[in-house]
């Protein structure tokens, strides 16, 4: 198809991919040997946990392996495998309770069916899920970061730090974060190479995984129309115009579609949106969901219940933060990602501004900005290389210690 990817990194993606020398520096063994790596140092540390865990809503004290590692959500997407959805909201007389409609059918489905192949029970195939789902994703995420012009080197580095990332436990936790990112690092593969009939049925997937749809709509809006205003320079064929723009529309219905769904089965137009405030409710109350405010609300909680400062203060941080990394996103490191991938961790960033409540959550709803891993993969210093991979296992403690393990009754949810 004319036109229908970007020549030059293309040609250095191809170098790159072409076998040459023994079969243990083909890039995918060497991607899948990084990959194997950073299990054997997690299970360890989840190890390590499990025999300290003490008795907690899910577990015994000392809990196996398997079962330390379905713990929190991994309950939730387990109930939705074996009993679906409730046909009521629960509710505490006044207010939507938690409940499973806020657990997305794409995962525990796929894990469904891999308990009927395979015979194995929830906690096995949930683990085996994810790890298998997340290999694949280390996979593409090299394709994706040789594809944007990055180079070999930088590339197998950024995969280093995805595989070792400061949340990458979740990839071997039964949660739905490593179906989640390998679709997404598939689509935006697709997306960067221009292939976008095959992002329909990809884009379908993301939508019914982890719930930002609207934020990829976003994402190819503004890819439509930068290919709009370069169009002399970067010819932009009809068929592609008609494409990009239905892509663009289906991905906004689809990101829509299942708090669609829960409000037919329901019979209430804001069962989704109910439900996920329902996880808020906690910390600041049961309210209604007003774009754009969660994170001011979340910055005078912070602020003022857990620093015991005035929560203005808290509101001044949180304008820094943000105008720091608007600012960052038009670094000269960053532009090297290329204008696809800015859209997406735009659109996405984005989103998390507008609907999301900032809390331990947090770590684990940034997981879709992976594609920043290749900026910080960019120095070449193998002192500087060698130390962040030790800091991200550090952080893969902290991380662990706050968010994984339940010390009573924890306020700090993964």
């Amino acid at each position: 198809m004319p036109g229908s990817a970007v020549p030059a990194p293309a040609e250095a993606e191809e170098a790159a991919l072409t076998p040459r020398g023994p079969w243990w520096s083909r890039w995918w063994v060497q991607v899948l040997g990084v990959f194997l790596a950073s299990r054997v140092v997690t299970t360890v540390i989840l190890l390590i946990f499990a025999a300290n865990q003490g008795r907690n809503p899910w577990t015994g004290a000392h809990p196996d392996y398997f079962s330390f590692a379905t713990i929190w959500d991994g309950l939730w997407y387990n109930i939705v495998a074996v009993s679906g959805y409730p046909a009521s909201l629960p509710s505490n007389g006044l207010h939507v309770t938690e409940n499973a409609w806020a657990f997305l059918p794409g995962y525990p489905g796929v894990v469904d069916a891999v308990m009927f192949l395979t015979r194995l029970s929830w906690a096995p195939a949930a683990v085996l899920v994810s790890m298998l789902c997340a290999a694949g994703a280390a996979l593409v995420f090299y394709r994706l970061m040789l594809r944007v012009g990055l180079g070999r080197s930088t590339s197998m580095f950024a995969v280093v730090l995805f595989c070792f990332s400061p949340v990458s436990p979740l990839f071997q936790l039964a949660y739905a974060e490593s179906l989640y990112l390998l679709l997404l690092a598939a689509a935006l593969l697709l997306l960067v190479e221009r292939r976008y009939g095959w992002l329909f049925p990809v884009v379908l997937a993301m939508a019914f995984t982890r719930p930002s749809g609207l934020a990829f709509a976003l994402a190819v809006g503004l890819h439509v129309v930068y290919r709009w205003l370069h169009r002399r320079e970067d010819p932009f064929p009809v068929r592609q115009r008609v494409l990009s723009a239905s892509l663009a529309v289906f991905s906004a219905v689809a990101g829509i579609a299942w708090p669609a769904i829960a409000a037919i089965a329901t019979g209430s137009w804001t069962a989704y949106t109910d439900t996920e405030l329902a996880w808020r409710a906690p910390y600041i109350g049961y309210t209604h969901l007003v774009p754009f405010t969660p994170w001011f609300q979340g910055a005078n909680w912070w602020a003022s219940v857990m620093l015991g400062v005035p929560g203005w203060i808290g509101v001044i941080a949180l304008l820094l933060l943000v105008a720091v990394y608007a600012v960052l996103l038009f670094s000269p490191a960053v532009r090297r990602l290329g204008v696809d991938l800015r859209f997406w961790i735009a659109a996405y960033s984005l989103y998390l501004f507008a609907v999301f409540f900032p809390q331990s959550s947090t770590f684990r709803l940034l997981m879709p900005l992976f594609p920043l891993l290749g900026v910080v993969a960019m120095p070449r210093s193998r002192i500087y290389r060698v130390g962040m991979v030790v800091l991200f296992v550090a952080l893969q403690v902290g991380w662990i210690a706050l968010c994984w393990g339940v010390d009573g009754a924890d306020w700090s949810p993964p």
